[in-house]
C-alpha cells in the first residue's frame, strides 16, 4: 500500500499518483452526485469550497455528468482555488474529432487552460480499446493535447470487467492513471483488485478508486456494513486515492473524518471482512455496475447501439 508520505494542513493523508508525481488526498470529491436535483448551483459551490478548505485536493468529474453541469459547477467553484486542487476530467467520444471537441468544452466549462488528469471515461465494451486506438481514435486526441500543454496526463477508468481494463492495459501506451471499483464486494466476483490492481502497482499507475460503497450504497444497505467500514476497506488496498460520491455536508464530513483518522486493516481485519461478505458479493448483486446495464450512462449505450438505460 502506498505510504502517507505527510499529511496536510487540514491533516488528511496524502499518496503519490503514481508517476505523475502528484500529491492527492486520499479521500477525493466525486463529482458525479453533487449536481443531484435536490442541490442548487451555490449549495453545490458550497460543498465544493468545504472539501477543498478541509484538505480535498483531487476533483473527479466528467464530460457527461449531469449533461456537462458537473463541469460547470465545478469550474465556477474553482474560479479562486483552481491552483489547489488536481483536476481530472474524463471524455466519452473513442473518435479523435469528437473527443477533441468535448475536451475543448471541457476546458471552456471548467474555466481553466489545463485539465490535469484527462481520463477515457467508462471502458465497459470488450471494442472499446481497439476504437480507441484505430486509426483516427480517441488517442491521438489525448497525445495531441498533452503535447499542446491542455492536458497533462492521461488514464481510463471502467467498472464492468477486468478482461475489459485489460485491454486497454495491453495497449502499447503508458498510461498515467486507472479508476476502477475498489470494494469488499469486488474481491469475490469480477475482482479488479486481484486481477488489475498489481498491474497499476508494478507498472506505478496512479490508482484512483471508485464505489467503495457498491453504487448508491448498495454495500451498506445488503451486506450490513457501515461506510467506514467500506471505505477503510478500500483505503487499506494499494490505491493513491479513493473518489467519493459528494451530494450532502453531512456526506462530505463523514469522508473527510474517515480520511483523517484513517488507520489500515491488518491481513486479519481485511480477511474477516471478506469472510463475511462472501455469501453475498459472489454473484455480483450488490455491484450492479458490473452485472447488469444499470450504471451504464446512455452517451455510452449510444456508441453502442444500446437502447436507452430502463436500469435493465
Amino acid at each position: 500500500m502506498p505510504s502517507e508520505i505527510r499529511r496536510n494542513k487540514s491533516e488528511l493523508p496524502l499518496r503519490q499518483l503514481g508517476k505523475t508525481g502528484l500529491q492527492v488526498s486520499i479521500v477525493s470529491f466525486g463529482g458525479g452526485h453533487f449536481v443531484s436535483k435536490n442541490l442548487e448551483v451555490q449549495e453545490s459551490i458550497r460543498l465544493l469550497h468545504h472539501a477543498i478548505d478541509e484538505g480535498m485536493n483531487f476533483m473527479d468529474t466528467a464530460w457527461e455528468y449531469g449533461q456537462g453541469e458537473s463541469e460547470r459547477r465545478m469550474g465556477l467553484g474553482l474560479q479562486d482555488r483552481r491552483e489547489k486542487v488536481v483536476l481530472m476530467t474524463k471524455v466519452c467520444s473513442r473518435d479523435a474529432k469528437i473527443a477533441e471537441e468535448q475536451l475543448h468544452e471541457s476546458l471552456d466549462r471548467l474555466k481553466t487552460d489545463v485539465i490535469d488528469v484527462w481520463q477515457f471515461h467508462e471502458i465497459n465494451y470488450d471494442n472499446d480499446a481497439e476504437l480507441i486506438f484505430r486509426s483516427g481514435g480517441a488517442i491521438e486526441a489525448a497525445i495531441s493535447a498533452r503535447d499542446a500543454g491542455k492536458i497533462r496526463f492521461i488514464g481510463f477508468t471502467g467498472h464492468k470487467s477486468p478482461h475489459i481494463l485489460q485491454s486497454m492495459l495491453d495497449q502499447d501506451f503508458d498510461w498515467d492513471t486507472c479508476q476502477l471499483p475498489i470494494n469488499i464486494a469486488d474481491f469475490h466476483y469480477r475482482s479488479f483488485q486481484k486481477e488489475i490492481l498489481p498491474q497499476l502497482n508494478d507498472r506505478n499507475i496512479g490508482v484512483i478508486g471508485m464505489k467503495s460503497l457498491g453504487g448508491a450504497g448498495q454495500l451498506v444497505q445488503g451486506l450490513g456494513l457501515s461506510a467506514s467500514q467500506c471505505r477503510r476497506y478500500a483505503l487499506s488496498l494499494p490505491i493513491s486515492t479513493l473518489s467519493c460520491g459528494i451530494d450532502s455536508l453531512e456526506a462530505l464530513e463523514q469522508d473527510l473524518e474517515i480520511g483523517r483518522n484513517f488507520q489500515p486493516m491488518t491481513e486479519l481485519e481485511k480477511r474477516e471482512l471478506e469472510k463475511i461478505s462472501y455469501e453475498g458479493s459472489g454473484d455480483g448483486r450488490y455491484e450492479w455496475f458490473k452485472s447488469t446495464q444499470h450504471y451504464d450512462s446512455q452517451y455510452h449505450r449510444d456508441q453502442h447501439g444500446f437502447p436507452s438505460n430502463t436500469g435493465s
